[in-house]
Order: structure tokens, then C-alpha cells, then sequence
């Protein structure tokens, strides 16, 4: 007997027993539908989780600070050792994000100075490492990797500004509030009101301001070369709202000339960087990179621990869910393994019939084998197409259903509720028929034990 000819002769068998044929797949359909869907939730919460904290931070971004991981010393986190750290697999970009101990900014713009902001944020940087760790732009270019004031040797220096460091200059000359602008700031008519200065446009002087060293003090002046404005963002820190970024080696030559400026001298323990940022290149690879870093002494931080956290508590809640939807499946075996039973008690007969023709044991077996695998196929396929249908309502209404129904039993944390991707659709249909051939084996060994001369007698 052909494949073929086994697939059209059980299709035929199926149909000829419609009713029982439909409720049993129906049956089937159910439990695939339950355990697809609630696996679906609890896939779409791990999802909800990543993106929660890809709102606190970059998931690939690991923070490296300059102390001991136990209890012993670590060489300095200098640039010697950044390189290294820069050096390791699937490390993108490491760098120190700078901010100067020992150099005191303001920023004055327009005539004669007239508009000052004080105490600025100054972060510095390699270079090559703003772009690669999501530092956007509203407009303009990144730094060059290699800083013209270093060559030319003026008094000006090529920065990125954040995007609302405008607001942060005040105007000393008028007194209240007409000395500060903030975004969303009218005026008496209704008109927006722009900052004072225009960062975009508008000359800014860096001024360093004398701390009273052990020098007589000397007031450093920079111009601002705006290379770009950045976007606004407070995951990679207040730095791109209302803060300058520089090149590394420039803000250091800036500091080493204040401190000469104003007789200062440095007091720390060490020349080493107090933090680095190493950027990754995909989660999977954050704990391997976090490791070979660890081991090099260093304490680390990063969003691993976090999100290890909510994926096991993620992994519990799909258990208990797909366990649920389990036993619909359940019920649905039990149905699948009754109906062939009958099946073989109203075709005694026949099964006679063919043995007595010479038909062999191994083809009467696949014969209900198959029978009971069709069913559970088409109950999968079923079910799946309905689990996509549900899906869909669920992440449409959703937050109504979370809020009114649930009660808050089932947390969104995501922008979806259900997903379903596709090797859950594929698994769901391959369990189902699994289920219906193990549903099948008892019936199908029953079918072939029993003998051809009492088979011919039954009526």
C-alpha cells in the first residue's frame, strides 16, 4: 500500500465518521488553542520585560568601575588598560566618559558676555566611540577622530552640545523669572519663547574660573566649535540634554592647563578612570564580556542581573500557564484514544476482512496510526489559526480586558500581551500531533491482536 493510498483510504475513513471525526478534532483544537495562547503570554511578558528596561539603560552597555571585584588591588583603569578591555570578543567600543575633577566651567554667550550657564556638565570621550554607543544627533556631525585645535593650536574647541543646553544660559541683567527661559516658556500673547542663545548659531566661550590654588589664578577662555546638537536622551545621561561633550585627550589638556593655571595639584591615588562604558554586541554576549572583565578584578554593572531576574520569573509564569493550557490537551488524548477505539469495534469486520486478504499487521497499525495523527494535525492547524486570532484581540483590547477582567493578574509590561512567534505555531501543531499517534497506539495495538476468522463472525 502506497503512502498515498494510506492518506486517502484514513481521510475517507475520518469523513465517513463526521460527527465524531469533528467534535474529537474540535476537542484537539481547544487544548492546542489553550496551551498556544498561554504559552503566548507568557512569551510576550519576556518580551514586556526587555523592553522596561531597555527604557532604563542599553541592555548591551556594560559599566566597568576603577575597584577591586574582591579584595585585592586592580591596576589602574587607564587607557592602556581600556585598550584591552577594547581588544576582547564581541566588545564594540570601550571608553571612559570623562567628567574633570579639577576644572571648573561656565559657558557665557552673546555681546560683551551678556548670558551665562553655569556650573556645565563637560563629559569626554573617544571619538569613535559616541556614534557606536547611540549617541544621536539633532543635527550636524560627530567629532573628528583627530581634534583640529590639537593642530591648529587656537583657543577653540570642537564639542557636541545637548540638545537643550540653550535653556541653560540666564540673563544676569534682568531680575525674576524674565532671567530664565525653559522650554515650553510664552509670553504674554501666547508665543513660545526660544532660549536665550542658540547653540546652533550663536558664539559660546568656555571660562574656567579660578579655585584659589596655591597660584595667583588665571581665568581660561575657549570658543566653541559646535559640531553637532544631540538628541535628548536621560538613558545615555543628563550629558545629552543640557551638557558639552569633547574629545578625551582634549578635556584632559584643558584640565592640565587650569591646574597649572590656578596651582593645583592632584591629589588622587591614582590616574586610573573612575568608569568605562564597553558596548557589545549583543546581549548574548553581555555575561561572557562581563566575565573576562570581572576577572581582570574590576567590578562591573550592566542590565544582565536585571533582566536574568524578570526571564525567570517570566520562565515560572510560562510553566504554569503552558501547564494549564496542558490539560485541555489532556482531555483532548483522552477523546482522540476513545473515538478510535470505536472506531475499531464498528470496523471489526473490515479489519477481517483484510487480514484475511493478506494485508499485513504493520499496515492495519499505521492505518489507525495515521487516522489518529490526522486528527491531531488537523485539531493543531486549527488551533493555531485560532490562537493568531485570539492573539490579535488580546494585544488589540488588551489593556480594557487587563484592567476590567484580570484584574492586574496578568501585568502588561510590554506593548503586546500575546505573541506568538513562529516556532511556537510550528511546535504546537507537531505536539498536537504527536499527541493524537500516542493517543492512537493502544487502539491501533488492540486493532491488530484481534483474529481474522472471529473479525469475518462479527456482526
Amino acid at each position: 500500500m502506497k503512502i498515498s493510498d494510506l492518506l486517502s483510504l484514513c481521510f475517507e475513513n475520518l469523513r465517513r465518521r463526521k460527527g465524531r471525526t469533528t467534535l474529537t478534532i474540535i476537542g484537539v483544537v481547544v487544548g492546542t488553542c489553550s496551551i498556544v495562547v498561554m504559552v503566548s503570554l507568557g512569551i510576550a511578558m519576556n518580551v514586556g520585560f526587555d523592553e522596561m528596561i531597555q527604557q532604563w539603560g542599553d541592555l548591551t552597555q556594560i559599566q566597568v568601575y576603577n575597584w577591586s571585584s574582591g579584595t585585592g588591588e586592580v591596576d589602574p583603569l587607564n587607557d592602556e588598560m581600556v585598550a584591552k578591555i577594547d581588544e576582547f570578543d564581541h566588545v564594540v567600543v570601550a571608553t571612559p566618559q570623562y567628567q574633570p575633577r579639577y576644572f571648573n566651567m561656565n559657558l557665557t554667550a552673546g555681546k560683551n558676555d551678556r548670558y551665562v550657564a553655569q556650573y556645565v556638565t563637560v563629559v569626554g570621550m573617544y571619538p569613535k566611540a559616541i556614534e557606536l554607543l547611540g549617541y544621536e544627533l539633532e543635527s550636524g556631525s560627530y567629532l573628528p577622530d583627530t581634534p583640529a585645535s590639537m593642530n591648529s593650536g587656537k583657543k577653540q574647541v570642537q564639542v557636541l552640545v545637548g540638545q537643550n543646553l540653550g535653556y541653560q544660559f540666564t540673563d544676569p541683567k534682568k531680575r525674576g523669572e524674565k532671567a530664565y527661559r525653559y522650554p515650553g516658556q510664552t509670553d504674554a500673547g501666547g508665543k513660545e519663547l526660544g532660549p536665550f542663545v542658540d547653540i546652533s548659531k550663536d558664539k559660546m566661550t568656555l571660562k574656567s574660573n579660578n579655585q584659589g590654588g596655591e597660584g595667583e589664578g588665571k581665568e581660561l577662555e575657549y570658543a566653541l566649535d559646535v559640531e553637532g546638537v544631540m538628541i535628548s536622551d536621560y538613558k545615555k545621561g543628563y550629558v545629552t540634554d543640557a551638557g558639552v561633550v569633547m574629545d578625551l585627550t582634549v578635556l584632559k589638556r584643558l584640565e592640565k592647563e587650569y591646574m597649572k593655571a590656578n596651582g593645583i595639584k592632584d591629589t588622587s591615588s591614582n590616574n586610573g578612570y573612575d568608569n568605562v562604558y564597553v558596548k557589545v554586541d549583543d546581549v548574548d554576549n553581555v555575561e561572557a564580556v562581563e566575565e573576562a572583565i570581572q576577572e581582570l578584578g574590576y567590578s562591573t554593572y550592566s542590565m544582565r542581573s536585571e533582566r536574568e531576574n524578570m526571564q525567570k520569573q517570566s520562565q515560572m509564569i510560562q510553566m504554569i500557564l503552558g501547564g494549564l493550557g496542558a490539560v485541555s490537551l489532556f482531555v483532548a488524548a483522552l477523546s482522540i484514544a476513545n473515538t478510535m477505539t470505536m472506531a475499531i469495534y464498528e470496523r471489526t469486520k473490515e479489519i477481517g476482512v483484510m487480514k484475511v486478504l493478506g494485508c499485513g499487521l504493520g499496515k492495519i497499525r499505521a492505518m489507525f496510526l495515521v487516522e489518529a495523527a490526522m486528527i491531531g494535525f488537523l485539531g493543531g492547524v486549527f488551533g493555531v489559526a485560532i490562537s493568531y486570532a485570539l492573539s490579535f484581540a488580546l494585544n488589540t483590547f488588551g489593556p480594557l480586558l487587563m484592567g476590567s477582567v484580570l484584574g492586574g493578574f496578568l501585568p502588561m509590561y510590554g506593548s503586546q500581551i500575546s505573541v506568538i512567534p513562529l516556532w511556537l505555531a510550528m511546535l504546537g501543531i507537531l505536539f498536537s500531533t504527536g499527541i493524537g499517534i500516542v493517543s492512537g497506539i493502544m487502539p491501533a495495538g488492540r486493532a491488530v491482536k484481534i483474529s481474522a476468522l472471529e473479525a469475518i463472525r462479527h456482526e
